[in-house]
């Protein structure tokens, strides 16, 4: 008898590339269920999909135009459940470097096929890298037959390097930044350069905060002590905060710990 394994779908995705295999010189994709697809050109000219490492704990994905500008190439995702609709994606991304006033570009779509991008289907506008500040940008998941995550990489100049980190795909029915309801109170916060707590600046203390991992997991739940919120407990990771103010709505916010 042949043995058949079958491999499972997810219904959510939390991946900082951390967890992968950096292979100095040698294809370093695909791996952990994650694929590329590139352009068929000379290696001496292909786009370079790898992954990466400044240090030996923050892995990241590098998309290197090398001299094909505007050519697109791809970074797929391990088959995901078919959405329902009510989730989001969420990435990290910036410019690393490269030539002066180059720019590159990443567009993150759904694909029916990890090897066919003919059916490529955008989710939104195209991220922007110009600089090495780190971007996070949000985007909805409508409904869909298409069970793979495509994140389409361009440059317009030659020797462009890319930055993608900490893809968080939330689960159906989990929280998401997208649907924050307005509030009259501004509440502002960032995460302490140690990674400890979270450092408000708020006329009013909030009522409670309610803090969830990005599998909709409850991580935490208190009130400020001093203006911080302690996050030391926490995993490394995308979080979701609701923070109910004293006049009684929530904000939903979302934030990264390092």
């Amino acid at each position: 008898m042949t043995a058949i394994t079958a491999k499972a779908q997810l219904p959510s995705i939390n991946e900082n590339f951390d967890a992968f295999t950096v292979n100095e010189g040698q294809e370093s994709l695909p791996q952990n269920g994650w694929t590329k697809v590139m352009p068929a050109l000379d290696p001496s000219v292909a786009p370079v999909l790898t992954v990466e490492a400044p240090g030996a704990a923050d892995k990241y994905i590098q998309a290197y135009s090398l001299t094909s500008p505007n050519t697109p190439f791809y970074l797929v995702s391990p088959q995901i459940v078919a959405p329902a609709g009510g989730q989001t994606i969420s990435v990290t991304t910036l410019r690393i470097g490269g030539v002066p006033g180059g720019k590159g570009s990443l567009e993150i779509g759904l694909v029916t096929s990890p090897t066919d991008m003919s059916t490529f289907t955008s989710l939104g506008e195209a991220i922007v890298m110009t600089t090495s500040t780190p971007v996070v940008t949000t985007l909805n998941v409508p409904a869909s037959t298409q069970q793979y995550i495509a994140f389409k990489f361009s440059a317009t100049s030659v020797h462009q390097a890319l930055r993608m980190d900490n893809v968080v795909l939330t689960s159906a029915g989990s929280l998401g930044v997208s649907d924050a309801a307005k509030s009259k109170e501004d509440i502002k916060f960032a995460v302490t350069s140690d990674n400890t707590a979270l450092q408000f600046v708020t006329r009013k203390d909030p009522k409670n905060i309610e803090i969830y991992s990005a599998s909709g997991q409850k991580a935490a739940e208190g009130k400020l002590n001093g203006q911080r919120f302690n996050i030391s407990e926490l995993q490394t990771g995308v979080y979701y905060m609701l923070i109910e103010t004293t006049e009684g709505s929530v904000i939903k916010s979302k934030f990264i710990k390092k």
